[in-house]
């Protein structure tokens, strides 16, 4: 838990990198209004998180799911955020699907690249021991002689 009231405040980079992208270019926002935006927005966050571990504690998890989420923001009257939410969920596991695919795809060439080298290896070491061994009968044939 936090121990300072402050702890629970959004970071002020995020909440002014936010306000930059919702505003058209060339309005600027004062210190005081980014402070009271700060405010709120942490404020919101606490609230639609215990909102959503209301459900949770509801369904008897400690872990909050996306599925909370959209409860609390139809509790607490938001209705209009669940479809844009939904749709955001959807991206985010849309990309964490390519990502992992994409990682073990890179594994996979990963893997077939060393077992290649590695066969590689072998056949060289297997071309090494026949040289060697051609010597060593040159080598005694040389001697018999």
């Amino acid at each position: 838990m936090a121990e300072r009231p402050e702890d629970l405040n959004l970071p002020n980079a995020v909440i002014t990198r936010i306000i930059k992208e919702a505003l058209p270019d060339g309005v600027n926002i004062s210190k005081e209004a980014r402070s009271a935006i700060s405010r709120a927005a942490s404020v919101f966050v606490l609230y639609a998180t215990s909102c959503a571990n209301n459900f949770a504690m509801k369904g008897k998890r400690k872990t909050l799911n996306a599925s909370d989420v959209l409860s609390a923001m139809e509790e607490m009257e938001f209705q209009r955020f669940i479809t844009p939410l939904k749709e955001a969920l959807e991206a985010y596991r849309q990309e964490q699907k390519g990502k992992k695919e994409a990682s073990e795809q890179k594994k996979k060439d990963k893997d077939r690249k060393d077992s290649e080298e590695q066969d590689k290896s072998r056949e060289e070491e297997d071309d090494d021991e026949e040289r060697l061994d051609e010597e060593e009968q040159n080598e005694e044939e040389d001697v018999d002689n």
